[in-house]
C-alpha cells in the first residue's frame, strides 16, 4: 500500500508544472556550474604548479649552503587547489592559500634572524561562515534550491487533500496513517531526486570529459558521501513541508508558513547569529599584534644585550648567540600561531552557532568532504606545521652530520655551510585525508539526521490528529 501511495504521489508530480520548471532549472544550474569549473579549475592548477615551481627553485637554490638554508627556510608553502571546489566554493577567496617565513632581520654585527612560519593576514574571517548565496555551486543548488524545491512538492500533500476532500475517502479505506504519510513522503523523494539526478550527472558528465579536472577514485568516493548527504538534507525538507502541511488545513497558509520558515532558518538566522557571535570574541587586532611583537623584540634584544655585557667568553658568547637568534624566532612564530589561533577561535564559535540551520551545517559538511573552506584551511595549516619539524629536524641532522660543525644552529659560525642535496631536502606536499574529513563531519552529520527524524516524527505526530 505505501508504494501504491508513492506512485499516485509520484505520477501525480510527473505531470505537474513544478516537476518541469525543477527539472529546467536544475539541468540549467548545474550546467552552468559545471562550465564555470572547467574554465576556473585549470587557472588555479596553473597557478598552484607555478608557485610550487618557483618554491621548489627557490629551495635548490639555497642548497648551496646548510646555513643560509637553515636561515631562509624552504620558500612559501602553498596549499592545494581542490579539483572538487565546484561542489563548495567554500569562501576561498577569503582564506589564505600560503604560508611562508617572516622578515629576516640582520644586525651590524653580523648577527641575523632564522626562519620561522609566518601566517599572512588573509587568515579567516567571518564572511566564510556565512552561507554563499552568490556562488552557482553544489552548496547553493542543494542548499537553497533545492530546499525551497521540497518544500513546493509537499506544501499541499496533507492540506490539499483535506481541501479536496480525497484525503477523507483515503482514510475511511483500512489504511494506516504512517503508511499513507510514508507512501507520500517517498512520492515526493522520488519526484524531486529524478530531475536531481539527471542534473547531478549531466554535471559530473560534461566535468569528467574535460581534460582539464582530473577525478580519482578518492574524489569520486568524496562525491559518493556529498550525494547521500544532499538526499538526507532534502528529505529534511521533505518532512518539515508534511510536518506543516498536517497542521493547517489550507494549502495557502501552509505554503507561506513553510516560506517563512525557509527564509528564517535558510537565510536570515545563518547570517544574522554568524555576524552577531563573531563579535563576542574579538582577536587581537594587526595593531595590537605588531606592538607585542615588538615589545617581544625589544625585550630579547635586552637580555641579549645584557649577557654580552657581563660574559666574555669567547665560547659562551657564541652558544648563547645561537639561542638568542633560534629562541627568537621561535617565540615570534609562538606569537604568530597565537594571533592565528584566536582567529579561528572566533570562527569555530560563530560556526557553532550556526548549527541551528540546516543549511549553514549542510555547507559546512559540503565544504569538508570537498575539501575547501575553513576546515580545509586547518588542515592545511597542520600540514604546515608538520612540515617545519620535519625540515628543521633534516636541518639538525644534516649539521650532525658534518664533522667540521659546532653544531650550534643559529648562527654562521656555529653551523656547518657546506651545500647538501637538494633532493634530500624535504618537499612540502599538501594533502588531504578523507577519515579525517568524515571525522570531522560526522557530529554535523549526526545533526543533520537527528533534524530529520524530529521532523519526520513530528510530520507523523500532527497527521495523527489530523481530524477528516
Amino acid at each position: 500500500m505505501i508504494w501504491h501511495i508513492a506512485k499516485r504521489e509520484l505520477y501525480d508530480n510527473l505531470h505537474s508544472l513544478r516537476f518541469a520548471l525543477t527539472t529546467i532549472l536544475l539541468l540549467g544550474l548545474m550546467l552552468t556550474n559545471a562550465v564555470v569549473h572547467i574554465k576556473e579549475h585549470p587557472i588555479r592548477t596553473q597557478k598552484y604548479n607555478a608557485s610550487v615551481t618557483e618554491s621548489l627553485n627557490v629551495l635548490r637554490d639555497r642548497a648551496n649552503n646548510l646555513y643560509e638554508l637553515a636561515r631562509e627556510g624552504p620558500g612559501l608553502l602553498h596549499k592545494k587547489p581542490s579539483a572538487l571546489h565546484f561542489c563548495a566554493e567554500g569562501g576561498e577567496p577569503f582564506l589564505s592559500d600560503v604560508v611562508g617565513g617572516a622578515f629576516l632581520w640582520s644586525t651590524s654585527s653580523g648577527l641575523k634572524g632564522f626562519w620561522r612560519l609566518d601566517y599572512p593576514s588573509a587568515t579567516p574571517n567571518l564572511t566564510n561562515i556565512r552561507p554563499n548565496i552568490t556562488k552557482v555551486d553544489w552548496v547553493f543548488i542543494i542548499c537553497y534550491a533545492l530546499s525551497l524545491i521540497a518544500l513546493l512538492f509537499t506544501f499541499d500533500s496533507i492540506s490539499g487533500e483535506r481541501e479536496h476532500g480525497t484525503l477523507r475517502l483515503m482514510l475511511a479505506n483500512p489504511i494506516p496513517r504512517h503508511t499513507v504519510l510514508i507512501g507520500k513522503f517517498l512520492g515526493a523523494l522520488i519526484s524531486i531526486n529524478i530531475p536531481f539526478t539527471l542534473a547531478v550527472l549531466m554535471n559530473l558528465l560534461v566535468i569528467s570529459m574535460s581534460t582539464a579536472v582530473q577525478l580519482d577514485g578518492t574524489a569520486w568516493g568524496r562525491l559518493g558521501i556529498i550525494l547521500f548527504i544532499a538526499v538526507l538534507y532534502i528529505s529534511l525538507f521533505l518532512a518539515l513541508g508534511l510536518l506543516v502541511s498536517a497542521r493547517v488545513s489550507q494549502s495557502a497558509v501552509s505554503l507561506v508558513t513553510l516560506l517563512l520558515i525557509w527564509v528564517t532558518f535558510v537565510i536570515f538566522v545563518p547570517s544574522t547569529l554568524a555576524s552577531i557571535t563573531g563579535g563576542f570574541s574579538s582577536p587581537m587586532s594587526r595593531d595590537e599584534f605588531r606592538k607585542r611583537r615588538d615589545e617581544l623584540y625589544s625585550e630579547r634584544w635586552k637580555r641579549y644585550d645584557d649577557y654580552l655585557f657581563e660574559v666574555f667568553e669567547p665560547s659562551k658568547i657564541i652558544q648563547f648567540k645561537g639561542k638568542h637568534v633560534t629562541e627568537e624566532a621561535a617565540e615570534q612564530e609562538r606569537l604568530s600561531e597565537e594571533h592565528l589561533m584566536q582567529q579561528v577561535r572566533q570562527v569555530k564559535f560563530a560556526r557553532a552557532t550556526t548549527q541551528i540551520s540546516p543549511a549553514a551545517i549542510s555547507q559546512h559538511l559540503f565544504e569538508s568532504l570537498a575539501g575547501t573552506g575553513f576546515e580545509r584551511y586547518l588542515q592545511f595549516l597542520e600540514n604546515t606545521k608538520s612540515y617545519a619539524q620535519q625540515f628543521r629536524a633534516f636541518i639538525i641532522d644534516a649539521d650532525r652530520g658534518d664533522p667540521e660543525s659546532l653544531h650550534i644552529i643559529g648562527i654562521r659560525e656555529g653551523m656547518s655551510q657546506k651545500p647538501v642535496s637538494s633532493e634530500a631536502i624535504p618537499k612540502f606536499e599538501d594533502t588531504l585525508s578523507l577519515s579525517k574529513d568524515f571525522n570531522t563531519a560526522a557530529i554535523e552529520l549526526l545533526l543533520l539526521g537527528m533534524f530529520f527524524i524530529v521532523l519526520l516524527s513530528g510530520a507523523y505526530l500532527a497527521f495523527v490528529r489530523v481530524e477528516v
